[in-house]
């Protein structure tokens, strides 16, 4: 920005079609039809759904519901329903992330809406 409070041309961010054009893709002539978006939504809502029945099992039911009968055993020192309650939720939680990063990336390639087929990066020269 310039002291007059114009934008300096130089500095403007050139958007598609504007002289700074979108990186060819592979995948740009292949729309997804009615039918392949629904089979990657129904996937993608199965895996969350997934995740979250097992976040909740271990978040609610070793956290709250079966922590009597888990704090006969101990971990770390700590009775096993207090663990969980406190921490062990928080790393199943963590965990599941990682777990839905790879799985959404190979649902991602077998309904053919991945992206790993760019081989040079923003900016590079090819």
């Amino acid at each position: 920005m310039s002291d007059s409070g114009k934008v300096d041309t130089d500095d403007v961010y050139h958007h598609e079609g504007q002289g700074n054009p979108a990186q060819p893709s592979a995948h740009d002539a292949d729309v997804l039809s009615e039918d392949r978006a629904s089979a990657y939504w129904r996937a993608n809502l199965k895996l969350v759904g997934t995740l979250l029945t097992i976040w909740f099992a271990v978040s609610y039911g070793a956290g709250v519901v079966f922590v009597d009968t888990l704090d006969t055993f101990t971990f770390m020192g700590f009775p096993l329903g207090f663990w969980f309650a406190q921490q062990g939720a928080i790393y199943v939680f963590v965990v599941l992330i990682f777990v839905y990063v790879g799985a959404m990336h190979r649902i991602d390639r077998a309904h053919g809406v991945d992206d790993d087929d760019r081989v040079d990066g923003p900016g590079d020269a090819s």
